[in-house]
């Protein structure tokens, strides 16, 4: 059964699926007057093996044969994401008409922020999650801002700095997805947020490839291997890792053949590989850390590479004058922080609100983002 909740505070349902596409990630939260986020309930949803196969395969640049394959993608995501509201709704135990709106992300298929014209796409039709859940659903979060000659992500850095921005010292929200990203919170000025590199995507990739499993827990696999530098340099000479923010990726870039092309066939250990590949996620996180933020004090962390210790540990060791720690520890969960944060875009929407922050996507100013589909 759900938690408690104030019956005076609107409920708000958010849906997320990110770059690992590892489920559909569905949070019930409140926002109360007085400020913060009241985490309600929560549920991770699998994918269906085979629309996951065709997700994942269109996330690293696989083309759609037709149209019609597309149509048909788009209709079959937002399927699973009604699925998604209703099972966490299920679970609890609370009707549609509890619930003011749901925030859906939609599944990043494509994200071209440097093409010309820039787009991004999300698929999962936003009409099929209304109709199934009987509540008002707020989609496509991104393009406006890319209209708005913004990089479309990360969007979160908005709801973190709201979330957790303190006076007291200069933090960093570190999200742990398919790919990393941060948000840099000084104590004074401006916030930052961009994109790092790969974090699970290869990761998960490779610990598939080469063990079966879906994705290498506690990080035993990497931590049974070593650090090949060689490799790893190759990999830190990117030139992507040396643009400057805003900047966004996603698996088009980051995806194992881009890994493999500086592997040479047959020439390392598996566990050396994953090894390194988890030092690259924090090799690439600290530099940008160090970088743009060189007195942060804590590193609040969220997303499956949480559960990940070997690469918790690996980054407090690249950053010795930190805290590096959940962000369950302030109340906010880790596992679900991204879907609380598009319940709270879905919020800032009906509430007339701009959700992207310009200094973050480098769009031309505040946008209200999203596309409103009345229950």
């Amino acid at each position: 059964m759900a938690a408690s909740h104030d019956p005076t505070a609107p409920l708000y349902l958010g849906l997320m699926s990110g770059t690992s596409a590892d489920g559909i990630d569905a949070a019930l939260v409140q926002f109360p007057a007085a400020g913060g986020c009241r985490f309600v309930d929560g549920l991770t949803t699998a994918w269906e093996p085979t629309l996951r196969r065709q997700v994942v395969a269109l996330g690293e640049g696989g083309e759609v044969a037709s149209l019609d394959e597309l149509g048909d993608v788009d209709a079959r995501i937002g399927l699973a994401f009604a699925g998604a509201a209703n099972a966490l709704l299920a679970q609890a135990g609370l009707p549609a008409a509890a619930v003011r709106a749901i925030g859906s992300h939609g599944q990043t298929v494509r994200h071209r922020p440097t093409a010309s014209p820039a787009f991004t796409l999300q698929l999962g039709d936003a009409n099929r999650i209304a109709e199934g859940t009987g509540i008002t659903t707020i989609a496509d979060f991104r393009r406006r801002d890319v209209a708005a000659g913004g990089q479309g992500a990360p969007l979160m850095p908005a709801f973190h700095l709201a979330m957790l921005g303190t006076a007291d010292e200069d933090r960093a929200v570190l999200n742990l997805g398919g790919i990393a990203n941060l948000s840099l919170i000084p104590r004074q000025g401006t916030l930052l947020g961009f994109d790092t590199g790969p974090a699970n995507a290869l990761l998960d990739g490779w610990c598939q490839r080469h063990t079966g499993r879906p994705f290498d827990a506690d990080g035993g696999f990497a931590a049974s291997g070593r650090v090949i530098e060689g490799l790893l340099a190759r990999w830190l000479a990117d030139p992507w890792f040396a643009l400057p923010p805003p900047k966004s990726t996603g698996r088009e870039q980051f995806h194992l053949a881009w890994a493999e092309a500086s592997i040479g066939e047959g020439q390392h250990a598996a566990a050396d590989v994953q090894a390194t590949l988890l030092e690259l996620s924090a090799a690439t996180v600290a530099d940008a850390l160090l970088r743009y933020q060189p007195a942060t004090r804590r590193v609040l962390a969220c997303g499956g590479g949480v559960r990940n210790r070997e690469l918790m540990r690996r980054l407090a060791a690249r950053l010795p004058n930190a805290v590096v720690e959940s962000s369950a520890g302030h109340g906010l969960d880790p596992d679900y922080m991204e879907a609380m944060g598009f319940a709270w875009l879905a919020h800032r929407t009906l509430t007339g609100l701009p959700g992207n922050l310009p200094s973050v996507t480098g769009a031309r100013g505040p946008r209200i983002l999203g596309a409103i589909h009345p229950a």
